[in-house]
């Protein structure tokens, strides 16, 4: 039987050019809702936003199951290649393709400040693999989903400790400077207190309902809420964006192809990693794709507290909610035709 992807995430670029168009208009139109929004802050972080990104983070976190590790001997090849391919290779490969385009190649169309600005949008992209929209790629392509579970859930780990340092080193590079304290302070309003927050509801639903009920129930409840505060997140940004997006129209089209390029060529390596070293298809095109695709909602949670609503950075991030989707369904369709090319497949 042909598997599906569920609607929501078949037509997830659709719903992000809507809520462009959406918010552009909205803060255009009313011009008063992004300057009453703009002062309920604290710290230079929007409350509002805030509270939008916790409800899309918080139900990817209930999927993460910390005593699936232990499956991790199963297939240990799988996870050295996602922990490889996600830290050492792909927040840098990402840093100089976009440095590449969008200061070189496209630098006198978009300008010094905001090519800049773009590029950190990248890179916060490039430090944050993917975390949600994982499940459905591996689901796509008949990937071993107890394993998909426990890459995530390390990766998981590792960004509360990875993410900071490496987000704050490439940037460095590309002289943009950034408080430290406020990479780590965005870790743990963004990672680390969902992740908890999570670990202790799974903990009190399996012990009053079970697993089964978490799992085929409790969770599945959440995805709405998920769905609207991603919508609304985008919506109010893009708000704040009118100006930035009326004048530079062109500079979507723009991001957008680094961004693409840094996919297929993550996905490359890791795929044909895996080829080589013999891991079974069912693993190796989940690792493959935990690489290619982004953990988006933390990258623009970050974009919007480092740089603010209206920047360059937040602009991009969005572009990479945008592009992912089609791009990592034709990732799909190479996977699965060429699932027989493995063994064990």
């Amino acid at each position: 039987m042909k598997k599906k992807i569920k609607f929501f995430e078949k037509y997830l670029s659709i719903w992000v050019a809507l809520c462009i168009i959406g918010g552009f208009l909205l803060g255009r139109v009313f011009p008063q809702i992004p300057k009453t929004l703009s002062k309920w802050e604290y710290a230079n972080v929007s409350i509002p936003i805030d509270i939008l990104i916790w409800l899309m983070i918080y139900p990817m976190m209930l999927k993460i199951d910390f005593s699936s590790i232990k499956n991790v001997r199963r297939n240990p090849k799988g996870l050295i290649i996602t922990l490889t391919v996600n830290w050492l290779i792909k927040p840098f490969t990402m840093y100089f393709i976009s440095y590449f385009f969008l200061k070189i190649v496209f630098g006198n169309i978009i300008g010094a400040e905001l090519s800049s600005e773009y590029v950190a949008g990248v890179v916060l992209l490039g430090a944050a693999p993917c975390t949600a929209m994982v499940f459905v790629w591996s689901y796509l392509t008949n990937g071993d989903a107890l394993y998909t579970l426990v890459q995530v859930t390390i990766n998981d780990l590792v960004i509360l400790f990875a993410f900071a340092p490496i987000v704050s080193f490439l940037l460095k590079v590309g002289n943009i400077t950034v408080p430290f304290k406020t990479l780590i302070f965005s870790v743990v309003i963004f990672v680390l207190i969902p992740l908890i927050a999570a670990i202790i509801t799974r903990h009190y639903v399996i012990k009053n309902k079970g697993k089964e009920y978490l799992e085929r129930k409790f969770i599945p409840k959440f995805s709405t809420i998920s769905i609207i505060g991603l919508l609304l997140t985008l919506i109010l940004l893009f708000s704040f964006q009118g100006e930035i997006i009326e004048k530079n129209f062109i500079h979507i089209l723009l991001i957008s192809i680094p961004l693409i390029i840094q996919t297929f060529l993550i996905f490359t390596i890791g795929y044909f990693w895996a080829y080589f070293w013999k891991v079974p298809h069912s693993i190796a095109a989940p690792a493959a794709m935990i690489g290619a695709s982004n953990f988006f909602e933390l990258a623009v949670a970050v974009a919007i507290s480092l740089f603010g609503m209206n920047s360059g950075a937040a602009l991009t991030t969005v572009v990479g909610v945008l592009v992912e989707v089609p791009v990592m369904l034709t990732l799909v369709k190479i996977a699965n035709t060429t699932r027989k090319k493995f063994k064990n497949a």
